[in-house]
């Protein structure tokens, strides 16, 4: 017996490669409200590599499934950032494998040269910080999509004042 892949459904899996900061743009619209955990993250120094597993909730998907009245759905995706030199942050604790955090953005500052750091931004005042060679970040969905726990859209009531 052969395990299921995309091609025998609909949906079709998202693989793609940011190289500007135009790029980055794309795919932290893609990532916004992902789910991870701690024990999910690979900070690879040799590879110069840092790779997140993330629940990523399907925003490509939202419209279909609000107009067909279905279940809105996540996705496991892999986050791949090579070029990485260090690894830092706030918010997190590396020694706590069990820690969960929700993924709100990524944010880049250029230094010298397309060279600069990246910040994925995360829920409750944490980030992680990555400083890049340059921007070379891939995001591949991994798995099929399944129906997201949560019955309703993630949802950020803008603050005023």
């Amino acid at each position: 017996m052969n395990d299921a892949s995309f091609s025998d459904g609909t949906e079709n899996p998202i693989r793609l490669r940011a190289e500007t900061a135009e790029d980055i743009s794309v795919i932290s619209a893609l990532i916004q409200d992902s789910v991870g955990q701690n024990k999910e993250t690979r900070w690879q120094p040799k590879k110069h590599r840092f790779v997140l597993l993330l629940n990523r909730f399907r925003w490509e998907d939202e419209e279909a499934a609000k107009a067909q009245k279905r279940p809105f759905e996540r996705v496991q995706s892999t986050l791949v950032i090579e070029g990485a030199l260090k690894v830092g942050g706030e918010g997190l604790d590396p020694a706590d494998n069990e820690q969960i955090f929700n993924l709100l953005a990524i944010e880049f500052v250029e230094s010298e040269a397309g060279s600069g750091t990246l910040s994925l931004i995360l829920s409750g005042d944490g980030a992680i910080h990555v400083q890049v060679e340059c921007i070379d970040i891939t995001l591949t969905d991994v798995s099929r999509p399944y129906i997201a726990r949560a019955k309703h859209e993630p949802n950020h009531p803008i603050a005023e004042g």
